[in-house]
């Protein structure tokens, strides 16, 4: 589809009600912690106290004594010798001769019911030798830090550097320093971002069953069910064809269920229990202290510009923790941090950071808004340097289709200039301001992924059409991708139902992550139903005694192709499947691939707010959210996707943060003091979506989940900066922060 081809459907890019909607408001859905089983088990976990020991012994006779236990499971009784990333995902499950975080997993118990659980939990003695601990990801590569775990770092690392980095990077192109001489001015600014939760409503909750022959099942609420059975075949050493995963409904993800934490202990429990199921819900309090949030991250950025806004040259030095295990986002914070700017001198360096926390997970867009966080403020800063206007700097150096990224390759058909076109448009930047009140602007980038896919498509009897997927649906999916298979099929949007399926029913998928769902399943589902649709027109054919090629496929029938063909009324897809038994047998469709041409997102966000002198308090006033979607298939959610992304930024922004004590024990693992944005928290946030349509997708697509919450960080420094002079490079922007810069802009 050429970029400035726009064409008019009849299905896609309405907006009908979800098909999974009934099932949620209603209660009949069932989530992770609605499965159970005859027979079933309840477990739970016992997790370490402190930040870092040596696990002396584990005396787990009092739990086993305790009437209704039937299991219990150390670090024992997991098979030995992995390696790699199958070694940290089951030092992560579970603790081996060392606690590497407060919440470390160090044994778990099955019973009877999920008190007597608890309760068997209560009487396993643990004695541990406590070390010394590091949380700060700067403190981590001091020379005298506590070593984490010694010789973890793989061959990038040079010779020489602190044992805490395990992972090191060094990229760009051009000639930084003769950028830098080119420009009028240059600037640098250190910048620091804490680690925050995905916040999902729904806690994790898996229920798992194993026996002694090797084979077993799990129910999860899971972003990607072939993750979960892939991971949890490595940790305890199964064949992984003998595992079949089946995904809930799922109660938000955000990148946090992508992976495992306590899942492998229900299934190693229940092997222990001579396969009877075993079931775990985590509380909240095991979400925060032992699940993975984003990593922490301390940035220095330095920025060449020119006195009429030109960008001359750019380096970034990233050093970011993934917690007590590799595996931080600091290359893909990397590759985004510059992304919207077309920079011929451009140098990025990475360090990926051990510290005593947990192992962190992906987060929408992960990297990207900590990296956007430090070059969106510095940007800002040497605009307000230069009395530039912000929005026309980010135009001047937008990158277009054809230029090199930042990262390296060259960029595709792109909407960011048309992004940036109808944010500097929106009636929201002609808003007057009052007093202690200020306006930010940042931009944000997500490039998007593809992923293997598998889908199948199967026309039922009576001509509607079942599509089997492999991607859980988290925002909407199955409703983007029956429109898109209906709009293919040419049937009523209500004709086609959606499955998300076990691992036993299609070829492996990727996780819903990435932002790949609606591109990758979508497609797959476009082409699933085009081989369909090439049968049908081929029975078509066949009862009117004419070759295939002179038949085609219009508004959900089969025609001939022109008046040459033959004068045959056309047959729909209702006939077609009526008789299908007797012309061949079922009709259906599939695909698999790692499908090609995904197409990169870009957003813009302004903010107004109002910062109060005496307390320090910030209060959102308006927030406009402007993201090319390439086409969005269901504006709704598309547009919802632009808010949650804005939403859970201002939380980062503002408030959310891992508060640590002096022992390096969480200080806040209950919602009431990890402080999530409520309703009352945010104005209507404003959105607008752009369509440049992605020429690698059927029906334009880009995904559009990830990109929403890289902005708002930088856009609200700005906006505060604008509002009081003073400049804040440090997360969260709570009120004892924003009264500390204040105190310090006014010099007192």
């Amino acid at each position: 589809m050429a970029k400035d081809e726009f064409k008019e459907f009849r299905l896609v890019g309405t907006r009908p009600d979800r098909p999974d909607g009934l099932d949620k408001v209603t209660g009949r859905a069932r989530y992770g912690a609605d499965i159970s089983a005859p027979g079933m088990l309840w477990g739970a976990v016992v997790r370490s106290p402190h930040a870092h020991a040596r696990i002396v012994s584990i005396d787990t006779s009092r739990a086993e004594a305790l009437e209704g236990v039937k299991a219990v499971v150390t670090r024992a009784d997991f098979p030995t010798g992995l390696t790699g990333e199958d070694w940290d995902l089951q030092e992560n499950t579970m603790a081996g001769e060392r606690a590497l975080y407060d919440g470390h997993a160090v044994a778990a118990v099955a019973a009877t019911s999920k008190l007597r659980a608890e309760e068997a939990a209560r009487l396993i003695d643990v004695t541990y030798e406590v070390l010394p601990h590091v949380i700060d990801v700067d403190d981590a590569i001091k020379p005298d830090a506590p070593v984490i775990r010694e010789g973890a770092a793989d061959a990038t690392v040079p010779e020489g550097m602190p044992p805490n980095v395990v992972r090191y990077m060094e990229f760009g192109h051009g000639n930084v320093e003769a950028g830098f001489a080119e420009a009028d001015l240059v600037r640098e600014g250190h910048y620091k971002t804490e680690a925050t939760h995905q916040g999902y409503i729904e806690p994790h909750a898996c229920l798992g069953q194993l026996g002694g022959d090797g084979k077993g099942e799990m129910w999860v609420c899971t972003q990607g069910q072939w993750f979960i059975r892939k991971m949890c075949a490595g940790v305890l050493g199964l064949d992984a064809a003998q595992l079949r995963v089946t995904p809930s409904e799922i109660g938000g993800g955000f990148g946090g269920k992508t992976t495992i934490f306590m899942e492998p202990l229900s299934l190693a429990l229940s092997r222990k229990a001579g396969g009877k199921p075993v079931k775990i819900v985590m509380t909240r309090s095991e979400v925060l202290r032992a699940t993975g949030p984003t990593a922490s991250a301390s940035m220095d950025v330095r920025i060449g510009m020119k006195k009429d806004g030109t960008l001359t040259a750019a380096r970034a030095e990233f050093r970011m923790q993934g917690g007590a295990f590799p595996g931080s986002p600091v290359d893909m914070a990397l590759y985004c941090a510059f992304a919207p700017y077309k920079l011929d001198h451009v140098a990025h360096v990475g360090y990926d950071v051990l510290a005593n926390r947990p192992k962190c997970a992906a987060y929408r867009a992960p990297g990207s808004p900590m990296g956007a966080f430090a070059v969106e403020s510095l940007i800002d800063e040497m605009c307000r340097e230069l009395g530039l206007d912000p929005m026309e700097v980010r135009l001047k150096n937008a990158v277009r289709e054809g230029d090199r990224a930042s990262y390296g390759p060259k960029f595709a058909s792109i909407g960011l200039v048309e992004t940036l076109e109808a944010t500097r448009a929106h009636p929201n930047l002609a808003e007057p301001l009052g007093p202690n009140q200020g306006r930010g602007v940042a931009s944000g980038y997500w490039f998007n992924h593809n992923g293997e896919t598998s889908v199948s498509l199967a026309i039922s009897e009576d001509g509607t059409a079942q599509v089997s997927i492999g991607t859980p649906d988290i925002g909407g999916s199955r409703a983007s991708i029956a429109l898109m298979t209906a709009e293919t099929l040419g049937i009523p949007y209500e004709d086609v139902r959606v499955n998300v399926v076990e691992t036993g029913a299609l070829g492996v998928n990727e996780p819903t992550h990435g932002s790949r769902a609606t591109f990758a399943s979508g497609k797959a589902a476009v082409l699933a139903a085009g081989q369909a649709i090439t049968e049908m027109c081929r029975r078509a054919a066949a009862e009117w005694g004419i070759e295939p090629e002179a038949v085609e496929w219009v508004d959900g029938a089969a025609q001939p192709a022109g008046p040459n063909a033959g004068k045959f009324p056309p047959m729909s897809i209702a006939e077609i499947a009526g008789k299908m038994g007797e012309t061949g047998g079922p009709i259906s469709g599939h695909h698999e691939s790692v499908p090609e041409g995904v197409g990169a997102s870009f957003g813009c966000h302004v903010v107004d707010v109002e910062v109060d002198p005496e307390t320090g308090r910030v209060t959102i006033l308006r927030y406009l959210v402007v993201q090319d979607a390439g086409r969005a298939i269901h504006p709704a959610y598309v547009e919802g996707q632009y808010q949650g992304g804005a939403a859970q930024g201002i939380g980062w922004a503002l408030n959310e943060a891992y508060i640590y004590d002096d022992k390096g024990r969480l200080q806040n693992p209950v919602f009431l003091d990890y402080r999530v944005p409520v309703a009352s928290d945010l104005p209507m946030i404003d959105t607008v979506i752009v369509e440049v349509p992605n020429p690698g997708h059927p029906y334009g697509v880009r995904g559009v989940g990830e990109t929403g919450i890289t902005p708002p960080l930088p856009a609200i420094a700005n906006a505060i900066q604008d509002a009081t002079g003073a400049r804040l490079r440090a997360l969260p922007m709570n009120p004892p922060a924003v009264l500390a810069a204040l105190k310090a802009a006014r010099g007192a």
